[in-house]
């Protein structure tokens, strides 16, 4: 077993049996759980390190920020489904609980000065983690009350009921001007749209309390209709579809990794089920005469300027708000016509990495990755 706290507000905490990765944990993973989080409640108490008017650590308290490997051997192990991804053995739970426990009480003992910063970044978590209840609370408070009106700046669909609909849309549009349009160009029966002013927060580097004081975030929580934390309820999400469009340029990149690590970060489940998208408009118009075609990328635009041959006139799209209602609906929002990323998972582990490092607090372990991979920009918008 090994283990370490860093700055991270995430948890990574890995399991085997037998040199076997168990991805869904087991009694072997709830009993060093158990353990962590009766060791450092025991060593705060004792030592008055969390004041007494506090609650008392929860494990989400004592694993944020946490990295640890947990292995065991055992000669019959039981596993549970056909991928062994969980293991069984009921006697693991308080064998590995018993040898945590004391082991972690022991080095606790030992390294006072240690064990009081982790316990003050676990008591830092507690009281993150109770300001957050009270702002969640509030926001799902706030969407159960307005019920159907919802943000001020969503225009909703005209379906009555839009999560009990396969056409429903939400469309995170970037800026006002770009959501005036798409609000006019839309279908209103099953499109909804909600623009977004600026950035929003990164996540990444935001604890929970800090980011639910969002007006942009908190907007976006009460239009998904999932809640947010702990009490995230998948069936209650408002929309079939989620789409982020934003421009075709740099300032619209930043704002889409944003969007992508709020998602991946608080709203896993969109992702995993398939609800998240993203919208692709048109990088190009190209115009001869009054015939006007759109194009998507380099190799479209090249094929449309040999078929259209000479008197031509190109436009760089860089900004939604350049294309007109209808144009925004042609190109963008028409599903006969559009064209939508869905967003996937194919490397769970190398995703939670690239996340940690592009938007994290880390500098040079992105300065190395953008150095890296430098070579390989197709588009650069300087």
């Amino acid at each position: 077993m090994a283990l370490a706290y860093t700055d991270d507000y995430n948890e990574h905490v890995f399991a085997f049996a037998n040199n076997i990765h168990t991805t869904e944990g087991g009694t072997h993973l709830t009993g060093f759980r158990t353990a962590l989080t009766r060791a450092l409640n025991d060593y705060a108490k004792k030592y008055e390190i969390i004041k007494n008017s506090e609650a008392m650590l929860t494990g989400d308290d004592t694993r944020e920020g946490l990295t640890a490997v947990i292995s065991v051997k055992l000669p019959d192990p039981q596993f549970e489904g056909q991928t062994k991804a969980r293991l069984g053995n009921p006697e693991m739970k308080s064998l590995v609980e018993q040898a945590t426990y004391e082991g972690l009480g022991y080095w606790l003992e030992e390294h006072p000065a240690d064990g009081r910063k982790i316990l003050e970044k676990c008591s830092l978590s507690l009281r993150a983690r109770l300001a957050a209840k009270a702002a969640r609370e509030t926001v799902i408070r706030k969407g159960a009350l307005e019920g159907m009106t919802l943000p001020g700046k969503l225009a909703d669909c005209s379906s009555h009921d839009p999560k009990k609909s396969k056409k429903s849309e939400l469309y995170i549009v970037e800026g006002d001007s770009a959501g005036g349009s798409a609000k006019q160009g839309r279908d209103r029966t099953f499109q909804a749209i909600l623009p977004l002013r600026g950035k929003i927060l990164n996540v990444e580097r935001t604890r929970l309390d800090k980011m639910l004081a969002s007006e942009e975030i908190k907007s976006l929580i009460v239009a998904i209709g999932v809640g947010i934390g702990e009490v995230i309820n998948m069936a209650k999400l408002r929309y079939h579809r989620i789409i982020i469009m934003t421009d075709a340029d740099v300032d619209g990149s930043h704002i889409r990794t944003l969007l992508l690590t709020l998602f991946y970060r608080h709203f896993p489940d969109t992702i995993k089920n398939g609800n998240l998208y993203i919208a692709q408009p048109p990088l190009y118009a190209i115009t001869k005469g009054r015939e006007k075609l759109f194009a998507y990328n380099d190799e479209q635009k090249d094929e449309i300027i040999k078929k259209l041959g000479e008197s031509i006139s190109i436009q760089r799209y860089k900004g939604l708000g350049e294309m007109t209602p209808t144009q925004l609906w042609d190109t963008t929002m028409d599903p006969e016509n559009r064209v939508l990323l869905k967003v996937e998972i194919s490397d769970a582990e190398k995703a939670d990495e690239i996340f940690s490092m592009l938007m994290g607090d880390e500098v040079a372990p992105r300065k190395r990755f953008i150095q890296t991979h430098a070579k390989y920009v197709k588009n650069l918008d300087v």
